[in-house]
Protein backbone atom coordinates (compact mmCIF):
# COMPACT_ATOMS: atom_id res chain seq x y z
CA UNK A 1 0.00 0.00 0.00
CA UNK A 2 3.26 2.30 0.84
CA UNK A 3 3.77 2.21 -2.70
CA UNK A 4 0.19 3.25 -3.66
CA UNK A 5 0.14 5.73 -1.65
CA UNK A 6 3.57 7.41 -2.82
CA UNK A 7 2.25 7.25 -6.68
CA UNK A 8 -0.68 9.24 -5.45
CA UNK A 9 1.64 12.01 -4.51
CA UNK A 10 3.66 11.78 -7.31
CA UNK A 11 0.37 12.48 -9.00
CA UNK A 12 -0.37 15.17 -6.90
CA UNK A 13 2.84 16.78 -7.86
CA UNK A 14 2.75 15.88 -11.77
CA UNK A 15 -0.35 17.96 -11.64
CA UNK A 16 1.72 20.96 -10.23
CA UNK A 17 4.27 21.34 -12.97
CA UNK A 18 2.20 19.08 -15.88
CA UNK A 19 4.16 21.23 -18.59
CA UNK A 20 7.51 21.41 -17.10
CA UNK A 21 8.73 17.70 -19.12
CA UNK A 22 8.15 17.91 -22.47
CA UNK A 23 9.90 16.15 -24.53
CA UNK A 24 11.89 17.58 -27.60
CA UNK A 25 10.37 20.75 -28.60
CA UNK A 26 9.91 18.60 -32.64
CA UNK A 27 7.15 17.16 -30.39
CA UNK A 28 5.77 20.07 -28.32
CA UNK A 29 3.34 19.30 -25.25
CA UNK A 30 4.16 15.55 -25.74
CA UNK A 31 5.39 13.39 -22.91
CA UNK A 32 7.35 10.22 -23.19
CA UNK A 33 6.50 7.15 -21.39
CA UNK A 34 9.18 7.48 -19.03
CA UNK A 35 7.99 11.23 -18.09
CA UNK A 36 4.47 9.61 -17.28
CA UNK A 37 5.72 6.61 -15.20
CA UNK A 38 8.25 8.96 -13.32
CA UNK A 39 6.04 11.88 -12.98
CA UNK A 40 3.52 9.66 -11.44
CA UNK A 41 5.26 7.19 -9.51
CA UNK A 42 3.86 4.08 -12.08
CA UNK A 43 5.95 1.59 -13.83
CA UNK A 44 5.97 1.32 -17.87
CA UNK A 45 3.83 -1.70 -17.58
CA UNK A 46 1.28 0.04 -16.02
CA UNK A 47 0.70 2.57 -18.38
CA UNK A 48 1.16 0.04 -21.40
CA UNK A 49 -1.56 -1.65 -19.50
CA UNK A 50 -4.09 1.86 -19.13
CA UNK A 51 -3.49 1.62 -23.06
CA UNK A 52 -4.37 -1.67 -23.85
CA UNK A 53 -7.87 -0.92 -21.52
CA UNK A 54 -8.39 1.92 -24.02
CA UNK A 55 -7.91 4.52 -20.83
CA UNK A 56 -5.17 6.51 -22.42
CA UNK A 57 -4.29 6.62 -26.15
CA UNK A 58 -0.41 7.70 -26.61
CA UNK A 59 -0.03 8.89 -30.09
CA UNK A 60 2.71 7.12 -32.00
CA UNK A 61 5.92 7.99 -33.38
CA UNK A 62 7.38 5.47 -34.96
CA UNK A 63 7.48 2.93 -31.74
CA UNK A 64 7.66 5.51 -29.04
CA UNK A 65 4.31 6.48 -27.50
CA UNK A 66 3.69 9.87 -26.83
CA UNK A 67 1.33 11.21 -24.32
CA UNK A 68 -0.23 14.65 -24.57
CA UNK A 69 -1.74 16.36 -21.94
CA UNK A 70 -4.92 15.01 -22.15
CA UNK A 71 -3.66 11.92 -21.63
CA UNK A 72 -1.53 13.53 -18.57
CA UNK A 73 -4.83 14.35 -17.27
CA UNK A 74 -6.22 11.37 -17.57
CA UNK A 75 -3.70 9.53 -16.13
CA UNK A 76 -4.44 11.79 -13.21
CA UNK A 77 -7.80 10.82 -13.02
CA UNK A 78 -6.94 7.26 -13.06
CA UNK A 79 -4.78 7.08 -10.03
CA UNK A 80 -7.35 9.57 -8.46
CA UNK A 81 -9.95 6.73 -9.02
CA UNK A 82 -7.97 3.79 -7.75
CA UNK A 83 -6.82 5.76 -4.59
CA UNK A 84 -10.60 5.85 -3.84
CA UNK A 85 -11.24 2.28 -4.57
CA UNK A 86 -12.75 1.98 -7.97
CA UNK A 87 -12.45 -0.14 -10.43
CA UNK A 88 -10.98 0.13 -13.82
CA UNK A 89 -14.33 -0.98 -15.09
CA UNK A 90 -15.82 2.07 -13.39
CA UNK A 91 -13.02 4.45 -13.63
CA UNK A 92 -13.65 4.18 -17.61
CA UNK A 93 -17.24 4.61 -17.44
CA UNK A 94 -16.27 7.97 -15.11
CA UNK A 95 -14.15 8.62 -18.00
CA UNK A 96 -16.43 8.17 -20.58
CA UNK A 97 -19.34 10.25 -18.85
CA UNK A 98 -16.69 13.15 -18.55
CA UNK A 99 -15.64 12.68 -21.99
CA UNK A 100 -19.49 12.77 -23.50
CA UNK A 101 -20.86 15.41 -20.49
CA UNK A 102 -17.78 17.62 -19.98
CA UNK A 103 -19.12 17.65 -16.28
CA UNK A 104 -21.97 16.38 -14.98
CA UNK A 105 -24.75 18.61 -12.87
CA UNK A 106 -25.58 16.69 -9.99
CA UNK A 107 -21.80 15.35 -9.35
CA UNK A 108 -19.42 16.18 -7.15
CA UNK A 109 -15.77 16.60 -8.05
CA UNK A 110 -13.59 14.78 -5.97
CA UNK A 111 -9.90 15.21 -7.41
CA UNK A 112 -11.21 15.82 -10.65
CA UNK A 113 -13.76 12.74 -10.71
CA UNK A 114 -17.29 13.57 -11.39
CA UNK A 115 -18.73 11.28 -9.02
CA UNK A 116 -22.72 11.20 -8.28
CA UNK A 117 -24.43 11.18 -4.84
CA UNK A 118 -25.11 7.33 -4.85
CA UNK A 119 -21.47 6.76 -6.00
CA UNK A 120 -19.78 8.31 -3.26
CA UNK A 121 -22.16 6.55 -0.70
CA UNK A 122 -21.72 3.38 -2.32
CA UNK A 123 -18.07 4.22 -2.17
CA UNK A 124 -17.96 5.15 1.58
CA UNK A 125 -19.87 1.91 2.16
CA UNK A 126 -17.38 -0.41 0.52
CA UNK A 127 -14.66 1.10 2.21
CA UNK A 128 -15.80 1.24 5.60
CA UNK A 129 -16.30 -2.28 5.10
CA UNK A 130 -13.11 -2.95 3.94
CA UNK A 131 -11.29 -1.16 6.61
CA UNK A 132 -13.57 -3.34 9.43
CA UNK A 133 -12.38 -6.11 7.72
CA UNK A 134 -8.36 -4.74 7.93
CA UNK A 135 -8.51 -3.68 11.59
CA UNK A 136 -9.81 -7.33 12.30
CA UNK A 137 -6.61 -8.77 10.37
CA UNK A 138 -4.50 -6.65 11.75
CA UNK A 139 -5.91 -7.46 15.59
CA UNK A 140 -5.65 -11.10 14.75
CA UNK A 141 -1.98 -10.46 13.41
CA UNK A 142 -1.07 -8.53 16.73
CA UNK A 143 -2.30 -11.00 18.93
CA UNK A 144 -0.25 -13.34 16.78
CA UNK A 145 2.66 -11.37 17.21
CA UNK A 146 2.50 -10.66 21.23
CA UNK A 147 2.22 -14.46 21.42
CA UNK A 148 5.62 -14.89 19.56
CA UNK A 149 7.30 -12.02 22.20
CA UNK A 150 6.05 -13.96 24.75
CA UNK A 151 7.61 -17.37 23.46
Amino acid sequence: MPRHSSALAAAAMADDRADSTAIDSDQPGGFTISDLARDFGVTLRTLRFYESRGLIAPARSGMTRIYSSRDRARLALILKGKQLGFTLVEIRAMLANEDKKGGETGAASVGGLQLSREQVLEQLELLRTQRSEIDDAIAELEASAARFAKA
